[in-house]
This record gives C-alpha cells, sequence and structure tokens, in this order.
C-alpha cells in the first residue's frame, strides 16, 4: 500500500513539473505547420499519463508542434487491448506510425524523440 501511495505521488509530481516546465511550441510559417499537421495524422502514441518516458515524450511533441493523437494503454481497456495486439508487447511510449500503407511499432523513448526530431524539426 506504501508503495503505491508513493508510485501515485510520485506520478503527480512528475505530471505537476512537466505543467510547470513546459517548452514553447516551435513557430512554423502557417503552410509548413498544415504540412506537419497532416503527417502528425499518420502517428499516435501509445502511453501512460503519469510514466517519465512519455511524459518526456510528450514534451518532445509539444516543442516540436507536432499534434499527434494520444492513446492512454493505462486506463482505456481498448487502447491497451490495440497496443498488445497489433504492437506486440504492453510497452510505453510506443509511437504508431501508418506510412505508404504499412504500420510501424516503434518503442522506446529515445528512438522515438530522435526519430520526431530528424523528422519534424526541419519542418
Amino acid at each position: 500500500m506504501f508503495v503505491k501511495a508513493l508510485r501515485v505521488g510520485l506520478g503527480q509530481l512528475i505530471i505537476a513539473g512537466d505543467f510547470i516546465t513546459r517548452p514553447r511550441k516551435l513557430q512554423r510559417p502557417a503552410n509548413a505547420q498544415a504540412a506537419v499537421d497532416q503527417s502528425a495524422k499518420a502517428l499516435t502514441l501509445y502511453q501512460f499519463h503519469a510514466c517519465p518516458f512519455c511524459v518526456k515524450t510528450r514534451r518532445t511533441l509539444r516543442r516540436l508542434n507536432v499534434p499527434v493523437a494520444l492513446k492512454d494503454a493505462k486506463n482505456n481497456e481498448q487502447d491497451r487491448q490495440t497496443l498488445l495486439e497489433q504492437g506486440g508487447k504492453i510497452k510505453v511510449p510506443c509511437l504508431r506510425i501508418e506510412e505508404n500503407g504499412q504500420t510501424t511499432w516503434m518503442y522506446d523513448s529515445k528512438v522515438i524523440i530522435d526519430y520526431l526530431d530528424k523528422r519534424f524539426a526541419a519542418a
């Protein structure tokens, strides 16, 4: 019981810290942002709200101003089941990428952040 309370408390601290120190969104010309918005429709992030690695990934999405759909794999049973059945495992963060009729499930925050930086930082 103590461990659960500690975990919940730390989760709330992580969320509060993220809220207080949110990065500024990258400003782009309207046509460039529209292209990013269109590309982001092919992306979905499966995450747990208080997971520090998920927070780090969401901060990158905010910094790069990439509006990605978020799925709650902890509290939404349907999202959790989709992650397990299609992605292969319940591990977050997981970025689902749909390109050229192919679906890729990318795990590990560092890999996801590197991908996002390469794809959207220069856009």
